[in-house]
C-alpha cells in the first residue's frame, strides 16, 4: 500500500469506494488519457463518471478557467455575474421544448433536489415517481429518490413520498418479455401503479433517459411517451435527469430526445463543465414563475465553474462532437456486439453513442459482479480504465470522452478483448456460458 493509500484508511471514511484491489492513484492526464503516481498511462473510458466530456486538461477550458480565476472566484447566487447569465441564456436556446429559466447549483443532488421543489411547488402536491433501478444523488432526497437499496445509506429517504414505478429493463424483464415481443407492459403498467400507491395526486415523474449508475439500462423507443403520458393524466410533471446523458452523449443533444417528450424540468451536472462542480436546473416559465424563494446557492453559478462550462459547450459545438459520439459510439458498440458473440458472458450489451454497458453473467444470466471485477483488474493491467455499475454490479460501465477516435476506440476494444480471452483461460467454468443475448428492436 502506498502512503497516499494509507493516509486514506487512516483520514477518509471507509464509505469512500474505489476501484480496483490496489486504488489507482492519478497525477495527470491529457485527452482522453491518464498518468498514475508510478508514471504508468492508461487509456480513460470512464471520464471520472461520465464527467471529463471532452477529454483532460482541453486547452480551451483551461485558457477560460485560467483568465477567469485572475478576475474573480466567487460571489454567491446574491450578485450576479455574466458567466452565470450566459450559461443560463446558452441553456435556454439549446434544450428541447420550452424549457427557459435556470438555478445553478454544484452537482447533479443539488440540481435534482431542485427540481423536486419546482415541481412541488408548480404543482401544489407532494408525491413524486421515480424507477427502480435509478440513481439520483447522495442527499436524503436522492436517496429516496434512488431505486437501488445499497444507495441508501442509513435507509435514507425511505419515509419520502417517493414511489418506485418499474423501468424498461429488457434483458431482466419482470414481465417475462423480450423487446422483439414487447407491449411496453413496464411502461403500461404505470396506470394502476399511481392508482394503487399513491394518492393519484403526483407533483413529479423523474427518469433517467439512460440510467447511469443502474447500468446504462436502456428504454425502449416509446417507453417515455407511455409513462409521460400517464404520469400527466395524474398532475405530475415530467423532470427529465440528464446528469449523465446530456450534451451530446448519447449522439444526440440530449437523451431525451432519442424519445420524442419534452421534459417540463431537466437537470445537469457532471460533462457540463469538463470536471468542475455544477448543477443546473432548467424549467419552462409555468413552472419556474411558482420558484419564487427566497433561495440561494453559496457555489451556485460559480464564475469560475460558469467559464468552464462556456468553455465546455463551445467545444462541443464547435468540434461536433455530439456527431462524433454517435459515430464513434456506433463503432465502439459493433465492437462490443463482436466480442459478446465471442465471449457468451458478455451476456447483454446496451447504450447508446458513448454511453455502452455490458452486463456480465452467467448461466441463466445470473450475475456475475466477481467476474466484472476481475475484467476491470484485468482492463487495468492493460492500460484502460472502465467503470462498474447496475444493482447487481455486474455492468460494465464504458464511456470515454466525446472527442475519442476512432483509432482509440479500436485500442480499447483490443485490450477488452485481451483481457476477455485471460479471463476464460482462467475460468474454466464459464467456457460452456450460453448466450443470452435478447434482440433490441
Amino acid at each position: 500500500m502506498s502512503e497516499v493509500g494509507d493516509k486514506q484508511k487512516e483520514y477518509l471514511v471507509p464509505g469512500i469506494s474505489t476501484y480496483y484491489q490496489d486504488p489507482l492513484i492519478l497525477s495527470h492526464g491529457e485527452g482522453r488519457r491518464v498518468v498514475d503516481l508510478g508514471g504508468s498511462s492508461y487509456l480513460d473510458f470512464f471520464g471520472g463518471i461520465l464527467t471529463v466530456s471532452i477529454g483532460h486538461a482541453h486547452p480551451t477550458v483551461t485558457a477560460a478557467v485560467t483568465d477567469q480565476v485572475k478576475r474573480l472566484v466567487h460571489t454567491s447566487t446574491l450578485y450576479l455575474t455574466e458567466p452565470m447569465v450566459d450559461v443560463a441564456e446558452r441553456l435556454a436556446k439549446i434544450t428541447p421544448g420550452e424549457l427557459h429559466q435556470s438555478f445553478f447549483t454544484t452537482s447533479g443532488t443539488e440540481a435534482n433536489e431542485t427540481a423536486i421543489s419546482m415541481a412541488q411547488l408548480a404543482t401544489g402536491h407532494g408525491e413524486v415517481i421515480a424507477l427502480r433501478h435509478s440513481y439520483s444523488g447522495r442527499s436524503q432526497w436522492a436517496m429516496g429518490l434512488t431505486g437501488q437499496s445499497a444507495w441508501k445509506l442509513g435507509g435514507a429517504g425511505m419515509s419520502l413520498p417517493i414511489r418506485h414505478a418499474y423501468n424498461a429493463y429488457c434483458y431482466r424483464c419482470p414481465f417475462g418479455k423480450t423487446p422483439d415481443h414487447c407491449g411496453l407492459e413496464c411502461a403500461q403498467d404505470m396506470d394502476e401503479f399511481i392508482r394503487t400507491t399513491t394518492s393519484g395526486h403526483i407533483a413529479a415523474f423523474i427518469a433517467e433517459p439512460i440510467q447511469g449508475v443502474g447500468g446504462f439500462i436502456t428504454p425502449p423507443a416509446a417507453f417515455f411517451q407511455e409513462t409521460v403520458g400517464i404520469a400527466k393524466k395524474y398532475g405530475a410533471l415530467f423532470i427529465d435527469d440528464e446528469v449523465q446523458t446530456g450534451f451530446g452523449r448519447t449522439g444526440k443533444p440530449f437523451g431525451i430526445n432519442h424519445y420524442g417528450v419534452n421534459p417540463d424540468i431537466m437537470t445537469f451536472a457532471k460533462g457540463m463543465a469538463n470536471g468542475f462542480p455544477i448543477g443546473a436546473t432548467i424549467a419552462t416559465k409555468a413552472v419556474a414563475q411558482h420558484y419564487v424563494g427566497p433561495t440561494i446557492s453559496t457555489f451556485g453559478g460559480n464564475p469560475v465553474s460558469m467559464r468552464a462550462a462556456l468553455a465546455t459547450l463551445d467545444v462541443m459545438e464547435n468540434e461536433n462532437l455530439t456527431e462524433n459520439a454517435r459515430v464513434t459510439g456506433d463503432h465502439l458498440r459493433q465492437g462490443l456486439d463482436m466480442l459478446a458473440d465471442r465471449y457468451p458472458i458478455f451476456g447483454d450489451v446496451r447504450g447508446k453513442g458513448l454511453m455502452q454497458g455490458v452486463e456480465m453473467v452467467r448461466h441463466d444470466k445470473v450475475p456475475a459482479a466477481d467476474l466484472a471485477g476481475e475484467f476491470l483488474e484485468r482492463t487495468k493491467a492493460r492500460g484502460l480504465l472502465l467503470g462498474k455499475g447496475g444493482l447487481y454490479g455486474n455492468v460494465i460501465r464504458i464511456a470515454p470522452p466525446m472527442t475519442v477516435t476512432i483509432s482509440e476506440v479500436d485500442e480499447a476494444l483490443a485490450m477488452m478483448d485481451d483481457a476477455l480471452s485471460s479471463l476464460y483461460a482462467a475460468h474454466q467454468e464459464i467456457h460452456d456460458v450460453p448466450s443470452t443475448r435478447i434482440q433490441y428492436q
